[in-house]
Parts: structure tokens; sequence; C-alpha cells
């Protein structure tokens, strides 16, 4: 509608079709704008929103800056309708890009806050900046399930990222195939602690579908190794 709308501006000078056509061409717009911003709500954690919502906006209002430059100069150069023909094309080819990238149309995750992780057990005096962090998580794992599992981990491996972990590995003990040690290193002990907090409900039902796969009565065990503290004190030769 919004590219009908610029070719119809483009090349039939009627005031009053032009009424229309603007009148349409708002209020496809305002759909258009309504649906990105709702859609940007929605699949963003609340740990995180305010500034995914500013780079949001920053891209989207950038973008019209430097578009009104950019279209300005195509019609200096090559003519108002030409120029509208131009972008009304390049509106139409951006539609191609919904085959690709579309727009959430299911029921959106859940993200609020699970904060189902136990506590990080820590002594009383911890110094809360060290690290780097490295959490393991151990899993024995029926072989027969073994790809079941590693493909289950994908989203727990992308959860994890995304709420604060540097690197992800995952490695299997070569003399016991069963074992897999889950691996994730965290900037510091108070960003792990932070961590912690940004774990969703969606986080949860992910790690669920992992831990099913898991065997043994007791879960998976849980360990949290800090990086030692390292001497940076200089000492004159011959100490």
């Amino acid at each position: 509608v919004f590219a009908a709308a610029i070719l119809v501006l483009a090349w039939l000078p009627y005031y009053g079709l032009w009424c229309a056509v603007l009148l349409a061409a708002g209020a496809a717009w305002l759909i258009v704008v309504s649906r990105l911003n709702s859609s940007a709500i929605v699949v963003i954690p609340a740990w995180v929103r305010a500034r995914a919502l500013a780079v949001y906006l920053l891209a989207f209002f950038g973008g019209i800056a430097s578009g009104s430059v950019l279209w300005g100069e195509v019609a200096n150069h090559l003519g108002t309708s030409l120029a509208l023909t131009i972008s009304a094309a390049w509106v139409l080819t951006g539609l191609l890009a919904v085959v690709r990238f579309r727009l959430p149309t299911v029921e959106a995750p859940d993200l609020e806050p699970s904060r189902h992780w136990p506590e990080m057990v820590l002594l009383a005096d911890a110094d809360l900046e060290r690290g780097p962090v490295l959490v393991t998580v151990e899993y024995r794992i029926d072989t027969r399930h073994s790809e079941e599992f590693v493909e289950a981990l994908q989203p727990l491996r992308q959860a994890r990222l995304r709420s604060g972990a540097l690197r992800w590995d995952l490695f299997q003990d070569a003399a016991e195939p069963g074992r897999f040690v889950e691996v994730f290193l965290v900037e510091s002990v108070v960003e792990h602690l932070r961590q912690h907090e940004r774990v969703t409900e969606a986080d949860r039902q992910t790690q669920e579908r992992v831990q099913a796969l898991h065997r043994g009565d007791a879960p998976p065990v849980v360990t949290h190794l800090v990086a030692g503290v390292h001497n940076n004190e200089k000492h004159n030769e011959g100490e």
C-alpha cells in the first residue's frame, strides 16, 4: 500500500487523489511502525529492554534521517518523480526480506525472570569483582541419546551467551562417553550473580528439556571456579 501510494504521488498530478492516497499511506506507515515497536518490546527480556530499545530507536530514527539526505540527493539529480519511483521499487524489494526475516506471529516466549538457579555459595568476605568465573555443569547421558542431548543444548548455549557468558563449550569424556561437561565463562562473580537474575521462564523450560536427558536421581553437578588472585607486586632484584 505504501509503495503504491508513492507511485501515485510520483506520476498522477491530481490533488484530490493525493489526499486519499496519503491517508492510506499514513495508515500503512502507522501499522508497520506499531508492529515493529510491539515486536521489539515482546522479544526483549526485561533486564535488557531499555538498552535494546535505545539501540532500536537509534537505528530507526537514524535511518530516517540518513534516508532523508539520501533520497534528497537522488531527487536533486534525477528529479522528484523518478526518485519516488525508485523508492517505491525499493520498498517492494524490501518485502522480499519477509521471507527470511519474519516478525513473531506466534505466542511470545515467557521472558519473566524465573530465578530458578540455586544461590551461588560464596564465602562471607568473597570479592565480588574477582573473575573470570568458570561455571561447569556435569551431565550423565545415555549414549543412545547423545545426539539428542547435543541438539537440545544449542538453545541453552544461546541463552547462556545472551545472559552474560563470554564463552561456552561442551566437552565429552574420552574414557566415559556418557559423561558430558558444559562450561561457560563469565566476566566476574558479580556478573554471574546478575546472570542468575537474568534467567527467564523460557530459559528454564529450555534447561528442563536438557536435564530431562540426564540420568540419575541427583541433578547435574554445578561448580563455580573463580580465577585466582595474581600477585602484581614488583620486587627488587636479589630479594
